[in-house]
């Protein structure tokens, strides 16, 4: 699948500002990891200051390649079927995550995975990692954040009970990430519409001799870092991406072969220490950054407040006429300020990926591209 810098906001009919209501026992976690059918809509093209999104068929926003899949899921209300990158076993439930590091398992391009910590527990003590000790296995994160939301503020019980969030259950947790495929497909859908993005990818592949299109379901491998790095940028323009486009992904595709960034660094560095080596990259804006923090490494304290969905979704949380700040317009922040956005979302550290996740379904913000 393409990618998108930035897309379009779809809202869908206005909820209502949430009440105050009695705090309920935590909801029980939907850990099949697949959300409710979501009609899907047509993509346009859309500038970077925008930075919400639109609904696609895909497996993963950040992982366009279908991974092993099930067999296809047939929604009940249209006659679209969606290819799920689920795997075909049960996922680790043991396996220990910290929300301060990635907890997505990334690919290297030579095949083989990273994970912060070790698959055993006991092998994950901070004098054998380096690192904090774990909070939480991939069989419990989901649960803890969402009783720490609820504890912060019962009026989330409602939408997390109609939302179930597929991103930090075990099955999220288990969806294998190839960051270089996935950041070069984030600087290619920049600024173009997704079926613009899907021609240049399928005709940037074939520059490396690699299909251009494949069976449902089939794995196609990406062109690796140093394949990218030797490749020139009059050839990689014939893809049809532009001057810029083309020596932001050679750029990237620079740091990933000399070792400045590489899977292992991804999955240990901290979330300061990530923004800062992304962000240095050109071509990576903080949004990006934000988006691939939260939807590809599964990092559950990312919060967006440059997010025009964000913006929304906690002005009407807070009880605000989002239809009457809408008219005002003008500036980066048009529904709320960075610093209330900021004030609001404190509380709910370290998960305030949930949080965010939540501000984008109180204001019904179509994000299914975002989530697979």
């Amino acid at each position: 699948m393409s990618l998108r810098r930035s897309a379009r906001l779809r809202v869908l009919p206005t909820v209502k500002p949430l009440l105050p209501t009695p705090v309920p026992s935590v909801p029980r976690v939907q850990h099949s990891g697949v959300a409710k059918p979501r009609k899907i809509s047509k993509t346009k093209k859309t500038g970077p200051a925008k930075s919400t999104t639109t609904s696609t068929s895909t497996s993963s926003y950040w992982s366009p390649e279908p991974g092993p899949a099930q067999p296809p899921i047939q929604n009940a209300d249209e006659s679209h079927t969606t290819t799920v990158n689920r795997p075909l076993t049960p996922p680790p439930l043991n396996r220990p995550v910290d929300p301060h590091r990635t907890n997505a398992i990334l690919l290297t391009p030579h095949g083989s995975s990273v994970n912060a910590y070790p698959v055993n527990l006991e092998d994950a003590s901070p004098s054998k990692t380096g690192l904090p000790r774990p909070t939480a296995t991939t069989g419990t994160l989901l649960e803890k954040a969402i009783a720490h939301l609820i504890a912060m503020d019962p009026r989330l019980a409602p939408v997390i009970e109609q939302h179930p969030c597929p991103l930090f259950s075990p099955t999220g947790l288990a969806e294998q990430i190839d960051p270089f495929n996935s950041l070069v497909s984030s600087i290619i859908g920049q600024q173009v519409s997704g079926a613009a993005a899907k021609s240049i990818r399928n005709k940037f592949l074939g520059l490396f001799d690699l299909p251009a299109a494949a069976a449902e379901g089939s794995h196609l491998r990406f062109p690796t870092p140093q394949e990218v790095a030797r490749c020139d940028l009059p050839t990689l323009r014939t893809a049809g991406l532009s001057q810029r486009k083309a020596e932001y992904i050679q750029g990237l595709a620079e740091k990933f072969a000399s070792g400045e960034l590489s899977a292992q660094m991804l999955a240990r560095a901290s979330d300061e220490e990530l923004v800062e080596k992304l962000t240095a990259v050109r071509g990576l804006g903080k949004w990006s950054v934000e988006m691939f923090a939260c939807f590809a490494l599964k990092r559950t304290d990312v919060f967006s407040t440059g997010d025009l969905g964000v913006q929304r979704g906690c002005a009407a949380f807070v009880g605000r006429d989002v239809s009457k700040l809408k008219g005002k317009g003008g500036g980066k922040f048009k529904y709320m300020s960075e610093k209330d956005m900021l004030e609001l979302a404190a509380k709910f550290a370290p998960y305030r990926s949930l949080f965010m996740w939540y501000m984008w379904r109180v204001e019904n913000v179509d994000i299914a591209v975002l989530t697979g």
